[in-house]
Formats: C-alpha cells, sequence, structure tokens
C-alpha cells in the first residue's frame, strides 16, 4: 500500500492532540497524570483496544496497557511504549499556552512527548480505517513516571517488553529529524549536606551553613565533568529562616556517559565526595540508573526497515546514539529490538518554548503506520 495515501490530516491531529496537552500531567502530581490516563484511556478504546489500568505506586500516577485486536494475539508481537507525565508543573499553561503559528505550536509537553504519543495512536487507527491488518499484535504501553527516571515502572516496562519482539518508541525526533538507536547511561544521585544551627544574626560565626557546603560541592561536582562523562546538579532545597543558619540542605544530580565502565567510574567517584572539612556533614546517595543502550545488529535492522519506510515516504532518516535517556534505555539494554525517536519533530523540550512542527505529525505518523504494517 502506499503509505502517502493515508489521509492523515496534520490539522486534525493537532486539534486532538491539543486536549492531551492541556491536561496538564506532571509526573509529581498523581491525580494530574491520572487524568491525563482517562483521557488517553477513552481514545484507546474507541480505537478497539482492551485497557488494562495499571495501579500506580511510590506515589506516582497510574499506567495504560491497550492491546488490539489481531488474529494471533498471544504471538510476540510490537510494543509502542510511551509516557504520558511531563516536567511540567500544574499553572504552566498560563505561561506556556497552546497556541498556533504558522506550522508550528506550542504547550507543555507537546513535544516531550504526547505528540509522538498521539501519532501513534492515529497511526493505529489509519490502519484500522484503511482495513490494515498488522502482521504482528500491537500493544500500546502508557507510563506515568519518565520524567524522573522511571523508579516505578522499570520492572513493568522490562516485562512488557521481554513478551514483545519490537519496541518503538515515539519521544521527539532527533534536531536532524532521525531517530535513536542507542541512547547514553544516565546516573541519578541524592545529595545532603549537614551543618551546624546557629541565629545567623545574633551569632553567625557559631553554626556552620549546609547550604554554604551544598555550594561549594556543587561546584566540586560539575568540575568534575570530562568529555567522557558529565555532571550537573540540577536542584537544590535549603534553608527555612532567614535568621537562622541553614542545618540541613539537600539537592539532587545527574551524570550520563556514553560508556557503562565510564558512567561507573562517575558513580563511584560521586559516592566518595564527603564533607570539606570536620565541622560539616555531606552524604550521596546513588538514585535510579538507566543502563547504556548499545546499537547492535538487530536493533540496526530495524532501523534499515524504518530508514526504507522512510525513504518510500520521500525523506531520510539517519540513527544516533543520543543523550538524555528515555525508557527505550530499558528495553534496548535487556535485548529487545528497540527504535527510538519515532515522535514529533520540535524544539525546546523542558522549557517554556516547548514547541512542535505541526506536519510531522502527519509525516512521522505515517512512518510509524509503515513500521506497524511492516514488521513481522
Amino acid at each position: 500500500m502506499n503509505l502517502n495515501a493515508l489521509p492523515f490530516d496534520p490539522d486534525a491531529m493537532l486539534d486532538g492532540l491539543r486536549a492531551w496537552v492541556e491536561c496538564e500531567s506532571p509526573t509529581f502530581d498523581a491525580p494530574a497524570v491520572n487524568r491525563m490516563m482517562d483521557m488517553a484511556s477513552r481514545a484507546l478504546v474507541l480505537a478497539g483496544a482492551r485497557i488494562e489500568r495499571i495501579a500506580g505506586r511510590m506515589g506516582f500516577g497510574d499506567c495504560v496497557r491497550a492491546t488490539f485486536p489481531h488474529p494471533t494475539p498471544h504471538a510476540p508481537g510490537i510494543l509502542v511504549m510511551g509516557h504520558l507525565d511531563t516536567v511540567h508543573p500544574i499553572g504552566t499553561l498560563e505561561k506556556l499556552p497552546f497556541r498556533r503559528e504558522g506550522n508550528r505550536a506550542w504547550g507543555p509537553g507537546i513535544q516531550d512527548m504526547k505528540g509522538g504519543n498521539y501519532l501513534s495512536l492515529e497511526a493505529i487507527r489509519q490502519l484500522q480505517r484503511a482495513g490494515i491488518t498488522t502482521k504482528l499484535p500491537v500493544t500500546v504501553l502508557f507510563t506515568s513516571d519518565e520524567e524522573v527516571g522511571s523508579p516505578s515502572t522499570r520492572d513493568l516496562i522490562e516485562a512488557e517488553a521481554a513478551r514483545h519482539k519490537y519496541v518503538l518508541v515515539p519521544e521527539p525526533a532527533r534536531p536532524d529529524g532521525g531517530v535513536v538507536t542507542g541512547r547514553y547511561a544516565i546516573a541519578r544521585f541524592n545529595l545532603e549536606a549537614t551543618g551546624r544551627p546557629s541565629h545567623a544574626g545574633a551569632r553567625p560565626g557559631d553554626g556552620r551553613s549546609a547550604i554554604r557546603e551544598m555550594a561549594r560541592k556543587l561546584i566540586e561536582i560539575e568540575d568534575m565533568t570530562t568529555e567522557s562523562c558529565t555532571f550537573s546538579v540540577g536542584v537544590i532545597h535549603g534553608g527555612q529562616w532567614v535568621n537562622c543558619v541553614t542545618t540541613t540542605c539537600v539537592g539532587e544530580a545527574l551524570s550520563m556517559a556514553k560508556r557503562q565502565e565510564d558512567l561507573d567510574r562517575g558513580v563511584a567517584a560521586m559516592l566518595n565526595l564527603r564533607g570539606s572539612s570536620n565541622e560539616v556533614q555531606f552524604t550521596v546517595t546513588r538514585g535510579v540508573t538507566r543502563p547504556v543502550w548499545e546499537p547492535d545488529a538487530k536493533g540496526m535492522a530495524l532501523y534499515e526497515t524504518a530508514r526504507t519506510i522512510a525513504q518510500e515516504l520521500g525523506y531520510h532518516i539517519a540513527s544516533q546514539s543520543s543523550g538524555g535517556g528515555s525508557d527505550g534505555n530499558f528495553t534496548g539494554a535487556i535485548g529487545i529490538p528497540t527504535l527510538d525517536g519515532l515522535g514529533v519533530a520540535g524544539q525546546g523540550a523542558h522549557t517554556l518554548d516547548e514547541h512542535i512542527q505541526i506536519d510531522s505529525l502527519a509525516y512521522r505518523g505515517r512512518l510509524m503506520a509503515g513500521l506497524l504494517m511492516t514488521l513481522s
């Protein structure tokens, strides 16, 4: 079948996507994420899927698993996997309202990754309307905590992927329009500085500021960055009263490396950090880690299938390993052929300039439809 004949309408798709974007769903707000899961579940049911709602844990929102009718429903098939949580807190719509200008549309989570999830659903609908039965059964898994490293869903993701032959991840397209065949390793760390309290106005010299110690360590941590392993501190919380020398300051850091051995060395260096003097303490504990996903023969064969489909559609997609981990790290690392970065083209993810190229809803949707139709 000529995929270009499938009537993907980017304007109509944008209208449907708008409701998803305007349903704010920050990771740490489980009820908000569940409202988004409700909306996605309804759309999946209307598309003919059987829905399983998987209760959230560790304070995070629920997940949704959707299976579509197929002549061989129990055969290992295609898992389309995406997250519906975003980094944008409730109220971001006031600063980043949904809007359209020409071929661009803005909104919280529109690129990362509600746009990709929506085009995947539309690809399934388009194949159904055309009367095309995929060669393999298709399952959709929407998760709730990817933006914080998937601490509550990694086991679910790996178990579901192990039951499938392929995993397709509609995270945003690369800046050059390419897709992802591998991702770097990522480790998160919890930081805590402990000082000694005193009255900041009357006896400041008696205290030892935890905030000051954290500031020292922030510089030390980020100065550990090399070409092979990067370090950054992204969260700091400390103090409650300005007239008190702060006793406790906590933070979070992130390290990323292209090779697992480089990350392992970085982890060891972080865990060895200590306070700058005997009067303060500084401790590092390890948080969520995403393993290195290295390109392999099966994954590259999956990419070649996608590249051929894209060529038939009239454009080229390159492949690359990428930073900025995704749940594809988990599925690729356990050996399931995985193709990531299949979502929308755009820029500004995680910022107040997050936007997509509207026409990519259609041409990337056709690519997803081609994969679903072709893979066997």
